[in-house]
C-alpha cells in the first residue's frame, strides 16, 4: 500500500528536486558546449589565436545561460523555496534524537 504520512512527502518532494538539479546540469554543460562549439565554427575564416581568445569567455558565458536554460525545461524555476532547500540538504545525515536521562 501506499504511504501517505508527511515524513514520506517531504522524502518524495526532496527526491524530486534533487532529479530536477541534475537534469538541469546537463543542460548548463551542453548548452556551454554548443556555444562554444559554435563560436569555434563562426571563427573558422579567422586564425586559431582569436579563437582561443574567445573560447573560455563563451564558455563561461554559456553555463549561466545553460542554467537558466534548464532550469525552465526541468521546471526547477516553477518550484516552491521549501523544495528547493530540501533539494539542497546533504545526504546520509541521520536524525538521533535525544536521549532521555
Amino acid at each position: 500500500p501506499e504511504d501517505t504520512s508527511e515524513l514520506v512527502d517531504i522524502l518524495k518532494r526532496r527526491q524530486a528536486s534533487v532529479s530536477k538539479q541534475v537534469v538541469s546540469k546537463n543542460f548548463m554543460w551542453s548548452t556551454a558546449g554548443t556555444m562554444t562549439g559554435l563560436v569555434w565554427w563562426s571563427f573558422r575564416r579567422y586564425n586559431y589565436q582569436s579563437r582561443l581568445v574567445a573560447l573560455p569567455f563563451v564558455f563561461y558565458g554559456g553555463t549561466f545561460v545553460g542554467r537558466v536554460l534548464g532550469d525552465i525545461i526541468t521546471g526547477r524555476n516553477a518550484e516552491y523555496a521549501r523544495d528547493r532547500f530540501l533539494g539542497q540538504l546533504p545526504a546520509k545525515i541521520y536524525y538521533a534524537p535525544p536521549a532521555e536521562s
